[in-house]
């Protein structure tokens, strides 16, 4: 692609770039030298599961992979034992070697649902950092002051407030800056929480006598709520490796008004085509269910194929839209050791070992709970074990209860 087309798609969706005069200039070098630009992403592995808002940047970065570059894909398995301060009001718990390791490892299997497993190079920051010794460590803090660091927002709201900061975080973002300088990255994508780590990296490089990179950084997408960023610790997160009948089921929970930003941030449909969708749904050309059917599918196809779509569409249909129960639904065996009847409560959590007991007397609170054909809204309630029953939590979660006498 020329220069003009290869900028045009590098800042489609950007919020900032810095600067757009140093990324002419190396996407013009690229294309001079056939040398392809080195275009870096981290991920640190702290949950087990990739969702729909890492993928914003992961399509940044197939669009790099699509026009010649090549993606560094730093996985963060030494900062994940330090924890990211980004945006955060307090320090995140440590993981433990084992649990960065199991996560690092669906991480690698997620990622090449959308990236090109040729142009993609994988890399573990873990790599340098355990061979590095304290004299590495004590030159590499001399790169940067702590008065630098209270710039930051997130930093300097704590220690305003009186919250500790511990110095183990002030390395973070030199510690992710350096990943940049082992690398000899040219560009760094990621969300816009990211900016403060982006130019301390820039800065880094600068010391270690290297260019510095280009910064690139995306939209944060918000959760199936609508209003906090997409996070599994806060449950508004759509997996990409869930089942596809949770992918269409989640994404059709979201507002109307978030299904167009869905559509900006996730779908290679360009504005004109969103904005003419905007359009037809607001004059009432088209329903907005059917375009967020539109958008479900389009996703589940994304991450599985077409047949998986169709087939998740029809099953959406059939419980939400027709009033009948999924085609298929996990049987649960529940022992009658005790008696006949259970406590609702107790009879949620051995169907669902996810949920605790406070979250079950929330969603019985609030007629979320419905045992065999009705709906439960006392807490306290116990209920009569019977052999097929089905038990509904929310909007997608059925079980059919199978009780063992004993």
């Amino acid at each position: 692609m020329k220069i003009e087309e290869q900028l045009a798609l590098i800042k489609r969706g950007a919020v900032n770039i810095i600067d757009e005069e140093d990324l002419a200039k190396k996407v013009a070098r690229s294309i001079e030298t056939g040398i392809p630009l080195k275009i870096k992403y981290g991920a640190d592995p702290s949950a087990s599961d990739l969702h729909l808002g890492h993928t914003v940047p992961l399509n940044k970065l197939r669009q790099f992979q699509n026009i010649g570059h090549e993606v560094v894909f730093i996985i963060g398995d030494f900062t994940a034992m330090i924890g990211d301060p980004s945006g955060k009001s307090k320090t995140r718990p440590k993981l433990s070697r084992e649990e960065v390791l199991s996560n690092a490892k669906t991480y690698q299997e997620q990622i090449f649902k959308i990236l090109l497993p040729e142009k993609t190079q994988i890399v573990f920051n873990n790599d340098w950092f355990s061979k590095m010794m304290f004299e590495d460590i004590i030159t590499l803090a001399s790169k940067y002051t702590v008065a630098r660091m209270l710039e930051r927002d997130d930093f300097t709201k704590r220690y305003t407030n009186g919250v500790p900061i511990s110095m183990l975080e002030f390395f973070y973002p030199l510690i992710q800056g350096y990943d940049s300088v082992k690398i000899k990255s040219d560009v760094e994508i990621g969300g816009t929480d990211q900016t403060f780590n982006f130019l301390v990296a820039r800065d880094l490089q600068r010391e270690y006598s290297q260019e510095p990179q280009v910064m690139l950084t995306l939209p944060i997408l918000e959760g199936t709520d609508g209003i906090q960023k997409m996070s599994k610790s806060l449950g508004n997160y759509i997996g990409i490796s869930e089942p596809p009948n949770d992918i269409f089921g989640k994404v059709m929970s979201i507002s109307d008004d978030m299904m167009f930003r869905y559509y900006e941030l996730l779908t290679a449909r360009n504005n004109s085509e969103i904005d003419k969708m905007k359009e037809d749904v607001q004059s009432g050309k088209v329903h907005p269910m059917e375009a967020k059917k539109t958008l479900s599918s389009e996703l589940v196809e994304r991450f599985y194929d077409k047949d998986s779509a169709v087939k998740a569409k029809q099953e959406f249909e059939r419980v939400f839209s027709k009033k009948k129960l999924p085609s298929e639904i996990p049987e649960v065996t529940i022992s009658n050791k005790d008696g006949d009847r259970i406590w609702l409560v107790n009879l949620v959590r051995r169907c669902d070992l996810n949920v605790s007991n406070s979250e079950i007397r929330r969603l019985i609170k609030q007629g979320a709970v419905n045992w065999n054909g009705d709906k439960c809204s006392d807490e306290n309630s116990e209920v009569n074990l019977q052999d097929g029953a089905i038990l509904k939590v929310g909007k997608r979660k059925f079980w059919k209860i199978k009780v063992a006498n004993n």
